[in-house]
């Protein structure tokens, strides 16, 4: 544990290396008016923080620079007293246009990138995780009949079919009811979804309805990971975020890939408040110049996705915290309004 005037110094030099780039000399920190000592024991104090591993010296002549470990310390002060967070000079305004649940996680990546100059990446849930909330049988013409799912995660799916003639007004009637009381509450992967579709103690011509729409359930059930939203790629790949010239291929193939990136971004719904990786902290040898921050969004029991932006190191994670937080509140908010409508 640090003394208070050992947190300030690590704080300082956290402070004007995100806004420079470059070693931190120990006169610039001295020159502080909030500390109460002079540059002797200033120095002395650099030297306590590089020794146990906060600071970094580069060079003998240089200043020094915060290592992950002392990003890490600031970070976690940050997270535990909340003081230093800065209000976002934007807000997400996802509540002026209902849009669709795809339209809003989109508006959201957008929008953080932006506020935070990063990669924003948004993750919605698999489809295999949410269950059926509501389905609508619609006559839209007497030969074509239309089927909306609303699922628990808010995703909206239509199904539409065209008979070779007419359909009776009953048999719609019939399916809304049917459908709604036998598939409400199912996962869309589970497997006894397509038997109660085909129900044998069904009529010939109820059979022969639901069949139409057989294919369309297979289709949904069939998709697979989590939706990923991003926005601001070209970011992380600006001078002097990544540190290593060979990671460069090896994060393309994660964001390409995308499976390993979500397997990062899942574990932060474990987390009761702001997840954050710094630098080697990160499993994945593609993001040791990188650094996380992110947060869960949802309904108030259960975390659907992440919002999080991703970039180097030398991040302001004062902002970068405040901003994730604020969008994820945001999110959550259009969301409850969504389901509240459906």
């Amino acid at each position: 544990m640090l003394s208070p005037r050992q947190e300030r110094i690590l704080g300082k030099v956290v402070e004007e290396y995100l806004h420079t780039g470059q070693p931190v000399p120990s006169r610039m920190v001295a020159a502080d008016p909030d500390l109460d000592c002079g540059p002797s024991t200033v120095r002395n104090e650099l030297a306590f923080l590089e020794e146990h591993g906060l600071l970094d010296h580069p060079h003998v002549s240089a200043g020094r620079v915060p290592t992950d470990a002392g990003h890490r310390y600031v970070v976690d002060g940050l997270l535990r007293t909340g003081l230093s967070l800065p209000v976002p000079r934007q807000t997400l305004e996802l509540t002026l246009i209902k849009r669709e649940i795809d339209e809003a996680m989109r508006a959201t990546s957008e929008t953080l990138s932006q506020m935070t100059n990063l990669l924003a990446v948004v993750s919605a849930p698999s489809i295999n995780t949410a269950t059926i909330r509501h389905i609508e049988v619609l006559e839209l013409q007497p030969r074509v009949v239309l089927v909306v799912i609303i699922t628990s995660a808010g995703n909206v799916s239509k199904m539409l079919a065209t008979f070779e003639r007419d359909v009776d007004p009953g048999v719609v009637a019939w399916a809304g009811e049917y459908l709604n009381e036998r598939l409400v509450g199912l996962p869309l992967g589970a497997r006894m979804l397509h038997a109660r579709l085909s129900d044998p103690s069904l009529s010939l011509t109820e059979l022969d309805f639901l069949s139409r729409y057989v294919p369309g359930f297979a289709e949904l059930a069939a998709e697979g990971e989590d939706a990923l939203y991003l926005d601001g790629t070209a970011r992380l790949f600006q001078a002097g975020h990544i540190e290593d010239a060979g990671q460069v291929n090896e994060l393309i193939g994660l964001l390409e890939r995308r499976v390993a990136l979500l397997r990062v971004l899942r574990a932060a719904l474990t987390e009761p408040g702001v997840y954050v990786r710094i630098g080697h902290e990160n499993e994945l040898p593609a993001m040791h110049s990188l650094a996380v921050v992110a947060t869960g969004y949802g309904l108030a029991r259960r975390k659907l996705g992440t919002v999080s932006v991703i970039g180097p190191v030398r991040m302001d994670y004062a902002g970068a915290i405040g901003t994730v937080r604020e969008a994820a509140t945001q999110l959550s908010r259009f969301v409850e309004d969504a389901y509240a409508e459906n």
